[in-house]
Protein backbone atom coordinates (compact mmCIF):
# COMPACT_ATOMS: atom_id res chain seq x y z
CA UNK A 1 0.00 0.00 0.00
CA UNK A 2 1.57 3.38 -0.71
CA UNK A 3 0.34 7.30 -0.73
CA UNK A 4 -1.61 6.79 -4.56
CA UNK A 5 -3.65 3.73 -3.19
CA UNK A 6 -5.01 6.12 -0.46
CA UNK A 7 -6.01 8.71 -3.02
CA UNK A 8 -7.23 6.22 -5.03
CA UNK A 9 -8.97 5.04 -1.95
CA UNK A 10 -10.23 8.67 -1.34
CA UNK A 11 -11.35 9.30 -4.08
CA UNK A 12 -13.54 6.47 -4.95
CA UNK A 13 -14.77 6.71 -2.02
CA UNK A 14 -16.19 10.21 -2.82
CA UNK A 15 -17.43 9.73 -6.45
CA UNK A 16 -19.34 6.04 -5.20
CA UNK A 17 -18.37 5.49 -8.73
CA UNK A 18 -15.55 3.72 -10.65
CA UNK A 19 -16.20 5.72 -13.48
CA UNK A 20 -16.40 9.20 -11.87
CA UNK A 21 -13.65 8.32 -9.92
CA UNK A 22 -11.15 7.34 -13.12
CA UNK A 23 -12.73 10.88 -14.55
CA UNK A 24 -11.00 12.68 -11.92
CA UNK A 25 -7.85 10.94 -11.64
CA UNK A 26 -7.58 10.52 -14.97
CA UNK A 27 -6.86 7.22 -15.05
CA UNK A 28 -8.68 4.07 -16.57
CA UNK A 29 -11.69 2.64 -14.14
CA UNK A 30 -9.52 -0.89 -14.08
CA UNK A 31 -6.75 0.81 -13.03
CA UNK A 32 -8.16 1.83 -9.86
CA UNK A 33 -9.88 -1.09 -9.57
CA UNK A 34 -6.95 -3.16 -9.37
CA UNK A 35 -5.27 -0.98 -7.08
CA UNK A 36 -8.44 -1.14 -4.78
CA UNK A 37 -8.43 -5.17 -4.73
CA UNK A 38 -4.83 -4.81 -3.90
CA UNK A 39 -5.25 -3.25 -1.09
CA UNK A 40 -8.63 -4.89 -0.04
CA UNK A 41 -6.52 -8.23 -0.50
CA UNK A 42 -3.30 -6.48 1.66
CA UNK A 43 -6.14 -6.04 4.56
CA UNK A 44 -7.88 -8.67 4.09
CA UNK A 45 -11.29 -6.65 4.06
CA UNK A 46 -13.64 -5.82 1.72
CA UNK A 47 -13.90 -1.61 1.52
CA UNK A 48 -16.88 -1.40 -1.56
CA UNK A 49 -19.46 -3.44 -2.22
CA UNK A 50 -20.15 -3.00 -6.14
CA UNK A 51 -23.78 -3.12 -7.29
CA UNK A 52 -25.64 -2.08 -10.13
CA UNK A 53 -26.24 1.62 -8.78
CA UNK A 54 -22.39 1.74 -8.34
CA UNK A 55 -20.41 1.37 -5.25
CA UNK A 56 -21.21 1.67 -1.61
CA UNK A 57 -18.58 1.40 1.76
CA UNK A 58 -18.93 -1.58 3.76
CA UNK A 59 -18.66 -1.17 7.01
CA UNK A 60 -14.91 -2.24 7.45
CA UNK A 61 -14.41 0.89 4.51
CA UNK A 62 -16.23 3.48 6.45
CA UNK A 63 -13.36 2.41 9.28
CA UNK A 64 -10.73 2.74 6.85
CA UNK A 65 -12.17 6.19 5.64
CA UNK A 66 -11.55 7.81 8.59
CA UNK A 67 -7.52 6.31 8.96
CA UNK A 68 -7.02 6.85 4.99
CA UNK A 69 -8.25 10.81 5.26
CA UNK A 70 -6.38 11.13 8.55
CA UNK A 71 -3.21 9.91 6.83
CA UNK A 72 -3.39 12.23 3.61
CA UNK A 73 -4.15 15.48 5.54
CA UNK A 74 -0.93 14.60 7.62
CA UNK A 75 1.00 13.74 4.34
CA UNK A 76 -0.55 17.38 2.58
CA UNK A 77 0.41 19.23 6.07
CA UNK A 78 3.67 17.73 6.14
CA UNK A 79 4.60 18.95 2.31
CA UNK A 80 2.89 22.39 3.41
CA UNK A 81 5.29 22.92 5.94
CA UNK A 82 8.23 21.64 3.82
CA UNK A 83 7.52 23.99 1.09
CA UNK A 84 6.78 26.91 3.56
CA UNK A 85 10.52 25.99 5.17
CA UNK A 86 12.08 25.67 2.41
CA UNK A 87 10.84 29.22 1.35
CA UNK A 88 11.42 30.75 4.55
CA UNK A 89 7.87 31.82 4.91
CA UNK A 90 8.05 29.92 8.63
CA UNK A 91 10.42 29.35 11.14
CA UNK A 92 12.56 31.86 13.52
CA UNK A 93 14.93 34.18 13.76
CA UNK A 94 16.95 34.99 16.39
CA UNK A 95 18.27 38.37 16.02
CA UNK A 96 20.79 40.30 18.18
CA UNK A 97 21.04 43.98 18.93
CA UNK A 98 23.11 46.18 20.60
CA UNK A 99 20.83 48.78 20.66
CA UNK A 100 17.19 48.46 22.02
CA UNK A 101 14.35 48.32 18.69
CA UNK A 102 13.03 51.78 20.54
CA UNK A 103 13.99 54.33 18.07
CA UNK A 104 11.89 55.03 14.90
CA UNK A 105 14.00 53.48 12.40
CA UNK A 106 14.82 50.18 14.18
CA UNK A 107 11.31 49.89 14.87
CA UNK A 108 10.11 50.27 11.36
CA UNK A 109 12.28 47.96 9.83
CA UNK A 110 10.97 45.01 12.72
CA UNK A 111 7.92 46.34 12.05
CA UNK A 112 7.75 45.93 8.61
CA UNK A 113 9.27 42.72 8.42
CA UNK A 114 6.50 41.31 10.91
CA UNK A 115 4.23 42.14 8.42
CA UNK A 116 6.05 40.68 5.40
CA UNK A 117 6.67 37.42 7.03
CA UNK A 118 3.89 36.77 9.93
CA UNK A 119 4.38 33.20 10.48
CA UNK A 120 8.09 33.66 11.03
CA UNK A 121 8.99 34.18 14.96
CA UNK A 122 11.64 36.50 15.88
CA UNK A 123 13.31 36.48 19.29
CA UNK A 124 15.14 39.30 19.94
CA UNK A 125 18.30 39.50 22.20
CA UNK A 126 19.99 42.38 23.80
CA UNK A 127 23.74 42.05 23.99
CA UNK A 128 27.20 43.92 24.24
CA UNK A 129 29.28 43.46 21.44
CA UNK A 130 31.58 40.60 22.99
CA UNK A 131 28.58 38.77 23.43
CA UNK A 132 27.04 39.43 19.91
CA UNK A 133 30.05 38.62 18.13
CA UNK A 134 30.39 35.05 20.16
CA UNK A 135 26.53 34.30 20.08
CA UNK A 136 27.07 34.70 15.83
CA UNK A 137 30.08 32.38 15.86
CA UNK A 138 28.41 29.54 18.28
CA UNK A 139 24.92 30.10 16.19
CA UNK A 140 23.34 31.14 19.10
CA UNK A 141 21.67 34.09 16.86
CA UNK A 142 20.93 33.92 13.33
CA UNK A 143 21.67 38.03 12.25
CA UNK A 144 22.85 40.98 14.96
CA UNK A 145 22.17 44.64 14.23
CA UNK A 146 25.73 46.21 15.13
CA UNK A 147 27.20 49.70 15.41
CA UNK A 148 29.80 49.69 12.69
CA UNK A 149 32.34 50.61 14.81
CA UNK A 150 31.85 47.69 16.95
CA UNK A 151 32.12 45.27 13.78
CA UNK A 152 34.18 42.42 14.05
CA UNK A 153 37.08 41.13 11.54
CA UNK A 154 35.65 39.17 8.44
CA UNK A 155 32.12 39.60 9.70
CA UNK A 156 29.39 39.26 6.72
CA UNK A 157 27.46 42.25 7.03
CA UNK A 158 26.06 44.96 5.25
CA UNK A 159 24.81 48.48 6.03
CA UNK A 160 20.76 48.39 7.46
CA UNK A 161 20.03 51.68 8.72
CA UNK A 162 21.69 54.97 10.51
CA UNK A 163 20.49 57.52 13.67
CA UNK A 164 21.59 60.74 14.25
CA UNK A 165 24.08 60.80 17.81
CA UNK A 166 22.55 63.43 20.69
CA UNK A 167 24.48 64.75 23.41
CA UNK A 168 22.93 63.58 27.07
CA UNK A 169 23.87 66.29 29.72
CA UNK A 170 22.81 66.63 33.16
CA UNK A 171 19.55 68.49 33.34
CA UNK A 172 21.22 71.36 35.20
CA UNK A 173 24.44 71.52 32.84
CA UNK A 174 24.95 74.97 31.47
CA UNK A 175 24.68 73.71 28.18
CA UNK A 176 21.32 71.93 28.14
CA UNK A 177 19.36 74.38 27.49
CA UNK A 178 21.36 75.34 24.22
CA UNK A 179 19.70 74.46 21.12
CA UNK A 180 22.00 72.51 19.75
CA UNK A 181 25.92 71.94 20.96
CA UNK A 182 29.16 71.07 19.06
CA UNK A 183 32.17 68.57 19.44
CA UNK A 184 34.48 71.86 20.51
CA UNK A 185 31.90 72.29 23.81
CA UNK A 186 31.79 68.70 24.14
CA UNK A 187 35.89 68.45 24.42
CA UNK A 188 36.28 70.12 27.84
CA UNK A 189 33.63 67.92 29.26
CA UNK A 190 33.98 64.63 31.32
CA UNK A 191 32.65 62.33 28.81
CA UNK A 192 31.17 58.85 30.24
CA UNK A 193 31.38 56.07 28.03
CA UNK A 194 30.26 51.83 28.04
CA UNK A 195 33.62 49.67 28.13
CA UNK A 196 34.09 46.15 28.66
CA UNK A 197 37.40 43.96 29.31
CA UNK A 198 38.94 43.72 25.86
CA UNK A 199 36.99 45.90 24.48
CA UNK A 200 36.95 49.93 24.12
CA UNK A 201 34.77 49.70 20.92
CA UNK A 202 32.41 52.50 22.53
CA UNK A 203 35.68 54.81 23.73
CA UNK A 204 37.09 54.94 20.49
CA UNK A 205 34.01 55.73 18.59
CA UNK A 206 33.35 59.06 20.86
CA UNK A 207 37.20 59.65 20.41
CA UNK A 208 37.00 60.17 16.29
CA UNK A 209 34.68 62.54 16.76
CA UNK A 210 35.72 64.71 19.60
CA UNK A 211 39.77 63.67 19.54
CA UNK A 212 42.87 63.26 21.88
CA UNK A 213 43.03 64.66 25.09
CA UNK A 214 39.72 64.17 26.13
CA UNK A 215 38.24 63.03 29.79
CA UNK A 216 37.19 59.47 29.60
CA UNK A 217 35.27 57.73 32.37
CA UNK A 218 34.30 54.08 31.46
CA UNK A 219 31.71 51.77 32.60
CA UNK A 220 31.42 47.95 32.16
CA UNK A 221 27.35 48.73 32.02
CA UNK A 222 24.38 49.11 30.36
CA UNK A 223 23.58 52.53 28.76
CA UNK A 224 20.50 52.96 30.87
CA UNK A 225 23.47 52.98 34.10
CA UNK A 226 25.34 55.50 31.93
CA UNK A 227 22.16 57.74 31.70
CA UNK A 228 21.73 57.49 35.32
CA UNK A 229 25.60 58.49 36.04
CA UNK A 230 24.78 61.48 33.67
CA UNK A 231 21.87 62.38 35.14
CA UNK A 232 23.52 61.93 38.67
CA UNK A 233 26.72 64.64 37.44
CA UNK A 234 29.04 62.32 36.45
CA UNK A 235 29.72 63.97 32.99
CA UNK A 236 28.33 63.65 29.75
CA UNK A 237 27.73 60.94 26.71
CA UNK A 238 26.52 60.41 23.24
CA UNK A 239 23.44 58.68 22.90
CA UNK A 240 21.15 57.87 19.67
CA UNK A 241 18.42 59.61 18.57
CA UNK A 242 15.97 57.07 19.72
CA UNK A 243 17.69 56.78 23.01
CA UNK A 244 16.67 60.12 23.51
CA UNK A 245 13.60 59.11 23.14
CA UNK A 246 13.06 57.81 26.19
CA UNK A 247 13.32 59.81 29.19
CA UNK A 248 15.53 59.45 31.95
CA UNK A 249 14.87 61.89 34.62
CA UNK A 250 17.71 64.43 34.97
CA UNK A 251 19.16 64.06 31.59
CA UNK A 252 18.39 66.23 28.89
CA UNK A 253 18.80 65.62 25.13
CA UNK A 254 20.50 68.52 22.95
CA UNK A 255 21.30 67.71 19.03
CA UNK A 256 24.89 68.06 18.31
CA UNK A 257 25.36 70.38 15.03
CA UNK A 258 27.77 68.25 13.23
CA UNK A 259 27.52 66.51 9.89
CA UNK A 260 29.32 63.71 11.20
CA UNK A 261 27.17 63.42 14.22
CA UNK A 262 25.62 59.93 13.28
CA UNK A 263 26.34 55.97 13.82
CA UNK A 264 25.40 53.85 10.92
CA UNK A 265 24.08 50.23 12.49
CA UNK A 266 25.23 47.04 10.12
CA UNK A 267 23.18 43.83 9.83
CA UNK A 268 25.49 40.82 10.57
CA UNK A 269 25.17 37.13 10.04
CA UNK A 270 27.30 34.22 9.84
CA UNK A 271 28.13 33.47 5.87
CA UNK A 272 28.04 30.06 5.99
CA UNK A 273 23.89 29.98 7.66
CA UNK A 274 21.55 28.20 5.35
CA UNK A 275 18.21 28.13 6.73
CA UNK A 276 16.27 30.12 4.40
CA UNK A 277 14.15 31.89 6.38
CA UNK A 278 17.50 33.55 7.84
CA UNK A 279 18.19 34.56 4.10
CA UNK A 280 15.04 35.98 3.49
CA UNK A 281 15.17 38.02 6.62
CA UNK A 282 18.64 39.31 5.80
CA UNK A 283 17.26 39.84 1.84
CA UNK A 284 14.69 42.27 3.43
CA UNK A 285 17.05 44.19 5.14
CA UNK A 286 19.14 44.29 2.37
CA UNK A 287 16.39 45.86 0.10
CA UNK A 288 14.95 48.05 2.98
CA UNK A 289 18.65 49.31 3.00
CA UNK A 290 18.37 50.06 -0.77
CA UNK A 291 15.30 51.59 -0.41
CA UNK A 292 16.62 54.38 1.84
CA UNK A 293 19.88 54.88 -0.28
CA UNK A 294 22.21 52.87 2.31
CA UNK A 295 22.74 49.72 0.09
Amino acid sequence: MDILDLRYLAVTASAMSLTRAAEMLGLNASTISRRITRVEDELGVTLFERGRSGLRLTEAGRMMMIHVQRSLDDIEALIRAGRNNGHGLTGKVRLGVRLPPIGELLRSLLGAWRLAASDVELVVCEMNDHELQAAIAERRLDVAFVPRHALWPRAASMPAYREALVAALPSLHPLSASPAVTWDLLRGEVVLTQEWEGSHTALEFFASFLGSGIRFSAHPASKQTVLGLVAAGYGVTLATASQGTVGVPGVTYVPIAEQNAWVMVDLVWAADREEPVVGRFVAFIRDEARSRGLG
